[in-house]
């Protein structure tokens, strides 16, 4: 670790830098669909698992309501999501995909794809920067909740 001032000398810049140009690779993928990153996590959340509540995709995505309700209103006016009162607690609101979200999911999945594969280098390290990134977000993990 490098603790000089010199801004090449610093893992964080590496980590921004790294961190910028994933998001243009989102943004060119996901452009067709008019998604945003942010809308795209969502999407993926609840790929995983249909009908949560709001709570739930903002403890798995690490955003707060007041970051996560304007991401779920557009997704909603753009109609890629549902929302709905739960029975069970008046005060949450459960998160649905649409048919649309529903049939849109593979579609999105090979404009990533294609959009990585342009990138040919990138999947030759795939598997250790994720490794990597993963054991680095732990060791924040431990500190910063």
């Amino acid at each position: 670790m490098y603790l000089t001032a010199n801004l090449d000398n610093q893992l964080c810049f590496e980590v921004y830098k790294t961190a910028s140009y994933f998001n243009k690779l989102y943004t060119q993928a996901l452009a067709p669909f008019q998604l945003t990153y942010s809308q795209y996590l969502v999407l993926m959340v609840l790929w995983e698992k249909d009908g949560v509540i709001t709570k739930e995709i903002g403890e798995k995505l690490g955003l707060g309501i007041g970051t996560l309700n304007p991401i779920l209103s557009k997704l909603q006016q753009r109609g890629w999501i549902e929302k709905a009162t739960s029975p069970n607690d008046k005060r949450a609101t459960i998160i649905s995909l649409t048919l649309h979200a529903v049939e849109q999911q593979a579609a999105i999945e090979q404009s990533i794809c294609d959009e990585i594969l342009r990138c040919s280098d990138l999947l030759k390290l795939e598997k250790d920067v994720h490794d990597n990134l993963r054991t680095l977000n732990n060791c924040f993990a431990k500190y910063y909740k």
